[in-house]
């Protein structure tokens, strides 16, 4: 109906036409007296005709408005043919369309290979930093004392920010490495809290966790950075009680923390990119990276993860592992 009202809005010039030149008709014939039954014959039989032409041009702009609907529906890459020409407007738009998808794709290109060059430039940054992060790491390990220890969790820490660098850079990687196998849970989370254990001993926060003998299909490497970031988020908000890890039914993997918790306005926005809501305020140097990765991992991984909490009482975090089964390799 919207197309009826804009295609009668356009023609409304060539009906204010045939209206005009059919009253001018009829009025010759009324001056030089002759009968107006013998205008008003020929003026129908134009009617008639005008409306069938008019139906018929219709039914072409209401299928070149479908073909145009049908191509909006495509990404700009897989626009190929357009409707025919038809008037001299459709071949400037057409023309003006060509030339805005050829910078498209240009500019396309170009950022394609900009991107590319700052992942390669990164991901060869990340693994090169590594190295001197291995060589103070054992600098440090030959000492034992309060600033030595104190060293050694800056030093953990700059080392989990740079495994958060890479899995963001091969989050939207077009190879990405992701190697199903059944893992034994329990050596992936005591990895996970042997990096972190500096950080429990420092703020004197315990740590119950009961061997789990459950056995997951997932990613390990994957799988073991969300526990290492669920972990570290767990004794950063936590200043005193506890943190527990424990395996809930059927198959679902919970870290359960006596922290700050999170302001209820910020639970459904917690996996949000960059955002930090309340603790954020509190920790100004939170990036609200962390739970977004977490959160696109388990995605990818096939896993579901949840948060419960509330201010003051701690935070409970769930990733089922239960899934479909897959080939295992």
């Amino acid at each position: 109906m919207d197309l009826l009202k804009i295609y009668l809005k356009q023609r409304k010039h060539g009906f204010l036409l045939f209206f005009l030149c059919s009253l001018i008709f009829l009025l010759a014939f009324y001056l030089y007296a002759l009968p107006l039954g013998a205008a008003l014959y020929p003026i129908a039989v134009c009617l008639i005709l005008s409306l069938f032409l008019f139906w018929w041009d219709f039914g072409t702009v209401r299928k070149k408005h479908r073909k145009l609907m049908e191509l909006c529906q495509l990404p700009a890459e897989l626009i190929k043919e357009l409707p025919e020409v038809d008037s001299p407007d459709d071949a400037d738009y057409q023309a003006v369309i060509d030339t805005l998808r050829r910078e498209y794709s240009r500019l396309q290109t170009d950022f394609s290979v900009k991107y590319r060059d700052m992942v390669d430039y990164y991901t060869i940054w990340a693994h090169q930093i590594k190295t001197p992060i291995a060589a103070m790491r054992l600098t440090l390990q030959s000492e034992d004392s309060p600033l030595s220890r104190q060293l050694s969790e800056d030093l953990q820490r700059i080392e989990q920010y740079v495994e958060m660098v890479l899995a963001f850079l091969r989050l939207d990687s077009s190879s990405r490495d992701y190697v199903f196998r059944e893992q034994e849970l329990d050596p992936i989370i005591r990895d996970a809290i042997k990096k972190l254990a500096g950080s429990f001993i420092r703020k004197k926060i315990p740590l119950f966790y009961e061997p789990i003998t459950e056995k997951v299909l997932t990613d390990e490497k994957w799988l073991s950075f969300v526990i290492e970031q669920l972990l570290s988020n767990a004794v950063k908000y936590t200043n005193r009680g506890s943190v527990t890890i424990a395996m809930e039914k059927p198959k679902t993997l919970c870290i359960r923390d006596t922290g700050i918790g999170i302001a209820p306005e910020d639970l459904p926005r917690v996996f949000e990119k960059s955002y930090t809501g309340y603790n954020g305020r509190i920790d100004k140097k939170a990036s609200g990276i962390g739970l977004y990765l977490c959160k696109r991992i388990c995605d990818n991984l096939g896993h579901r993860i949840t948060i419960q909490s509330s201010l003051d009482s701690g935070t409970a975090v769930r990733i089922d592992l239960e899934q479909a089964d897959l080939q295992v390799e």
